[in-house]
């Protein structure tokens, strides 16, 4: 079933776009949509993860908020197992937790995660960020092909090749990759990506940056074009 917001008006994206709602703790979940829906947002939810999973299977959300530590099986089997599947892989994820542990933060962006927000949370920010991801969605992506050495990136088809090998990128780290391509040499600080990227301006989360790029170098093997600017951020090397 498609999303409400392939079929919105330019400027309806918010009004109408459906938000599904994860977490154990009642007085959260009814906390978290009388707020959304004040904002517009039409909004489900689901206090554990196999009821999420059924919620999603029925009406394919716009976003997810997903508490991380439920009953059933948790958050992170619920972005696994959306990852995995062709028709759910790019519903955008905001991962809500108690955890403030670093190693937790980057395990839930490795999965494919596009943020996360820990708990206890501000209303205002959840409701920042979740529409920053609804409207990156929005845009969509730019219909050209690029090419730099050994490098081929498609972005309609959100492929990337290095050495003819096709190399499986998140949405998110495709996202920065697009991002430093798109600055055409020029260096990107970890506050501009995050802004860019994630739609956040805490200078404090530039971890979340130096996690995906470190991902992305990895994947793309020898063939290395995005270089660390000490103590300024990132570019990636476009002769």
């Amino acid at each position: 079933m498609k999303s409400l917001i392939e079929n919105a008006l330019p400027g309806e994206t918010i009004a109408m776009a459906r938000v599904l709602v994860v977490d154990d703790e009642k007085d959260i979940v009814e906390l978290l949509k009388y707020n959304l829906e004040k904002e517009g947002f039409k909004v489900s939810t689901a206090l554990n993860g196999f009821d999420a999973m059924n919620s999603i299977r029925k009406t394919t959300p716009d976003l997810v908020l997903l508490d991380i530590m439920m009953p059933q099986f948790d958050g992170i089997e619920v972005c696994k197992r959306l990852k995995k599947e062709d028709a759910f892989k790019d519903i955008p994820i905001i991962f809500l937790t108690a955890k403030s542990e670093e190693v937790d933060k980057i395990l839930g962006l490795e999965l494919g995660a596009d943020d996360y927000i820990t708990k206890p949370f501000s209303i205002r920010e959840i409701i920042a960020r979740a529409k920053a991801v609804i409207r990156r969605k929005e845009k969509g992506p730019i219909l050209e092909k690029r090419s730099f050495g050994e490098i081929a990136v498609d972005f309609g088809k959100y492929e990337v090749t290095v050495k003819g090998r096709s190399i499986l990128l998140t949405a998110k780290e495709f996202a920065l990759l697009k991002a430093l391509i798109l600055a055409g040499g020029r260096v990107l600080t970890r506050e501009k990506l995050l802004a860019d990227v994630w739609g956040m301006d805490h200078p404090g989360e530039t971890r979340t940056v130096d996690v995906h790029i470190r991902k992305l170098r990895e994947k793309m093997g020898e063939t290395q074009r995005i270089q660390t600017v000490k103590g300024v951020g990132y570019k990636f090397i476009t002769d």
